[in-house]
């Protein structure tokens, strides 16, 4: 599959310092790109990689790869908050997955998402992270390979900040707060995580920003990502998240429990501009 991305230069330096020191390529993608002559003026002819490229340069990079392999669902509406030609932010309602598990699985988010951008004659999505079924929000898809590399570190890096807002049974004592327990998988429930001093470490930080007499509404970053960290970590702290029944919250009428991944912040990793999408708040 042939992808062509078109690219600004971010300062006068070289394509080999380009991808090496800022975007922090692997030496099997450098390489490729290096054989491929993957990047071209506009015009198409390639570029000296030892030859500084002028602040603003435009320029594209041109390359073979893989596409993805989602099967397009027109059934699945997509919610943009955010797009350019790098990557794409979209809203998951609660109770969709993310991504299907097994190849007969088409009535996902990414399958929605695949289908928006086949439109546009894009065929690659792939999402940078995932959200729990239940959990509503934000969800970040890189639009070519290139983009998906360098998210997949800005991840690891911790430089993609997402914050979350939980409604949660009771009154949270503190205004604030970190909860440091370490989460294992529940060998007596499949779908369960539980507290563990075996398990892997978990670090969540909250701040409450409203109450009432039942409730207290928290925002939450997470300093590390594990499978149900807000839901188990609020369950221990003794406030579940309401309508979380999986965790001890008392059954409600609603579908769903009361999480959301409201926001994303981090900086471009290839314009350099900073990337702050928000969810408007009720």
């Amino acid at each position: 599959m042939k992808f062509s991305v078109k690219v600004k230069s971010p300062a006068a330096i070289t394509i080999e310092e380009l991808v090496k020191d800022n975007w922090q390529l692997g030496k099997k993608t450098v390489h490729s790109l290096r054989m491929q002559k993957a990047f071209q003026t506009p015009e198409g002819i390639a570029l000296d990689w030892s030859k500084p490229l002028e602040v603003g340069q435009l320029f594209q990079i041109t390359f073979e790869d893989e596409g993805s392999s989602y099967f397009p669902s027109p059934k699945i509406p997509v919610q943009p908050f955010y797009e350019d030609d790098h990557f794409l932010i979209v809203g998951k309602p609660a109770g969709l997955k993310t991504h299907p598990n097994e190849p007969t699985e088409t009535q996902t988010l990414m399958n929605g998402v695949f289908h928006y951008l086949d439109a546009k004659g894009h065929s690659y999505a792939e999402h940078v992270h995932r959200l729990d079924e239940g959990t509503s929000g934000l969800v970040l898809i890189a639009k070519h390979p290139i983009a998906k590399n360098l998210l997949d570190k800005m991840l690891e890096k911790k430089q993609i900040v997402r914050t979350y807002e939980a409604i949660v049974e009771g009154s949270v004592k503190k205004d604030q707060g970190t909860i440091k327990t370490a989460i294992a998988a529940d060998r007596h429930h499949p779908s369960r995580r539980r507290v563990s001093q075996t398990g892997q470490t978990a670090i969540t930080h909250y701040q409450v920003v409203g109450r009432n007499p039942q409730m207290t509404k928290v925002h939450v970053l997470l300093e590390t990502g594990r499978t149900h960290q807000i839901r188990v970590h609020m369950a221990h702290l003794g406030h579940p998240i309401v309508g979380d029944t999986l965790y001890g919250a008392k059954a409600i009428k609603a579908e769903h429990y009361a999480l959301q991944a409201f926001r994303i912040q981090f900086r471009h990793p290839i314009t350099g501009e900073l990337v702050n999408v928000e969810i408007p708040r009720s």
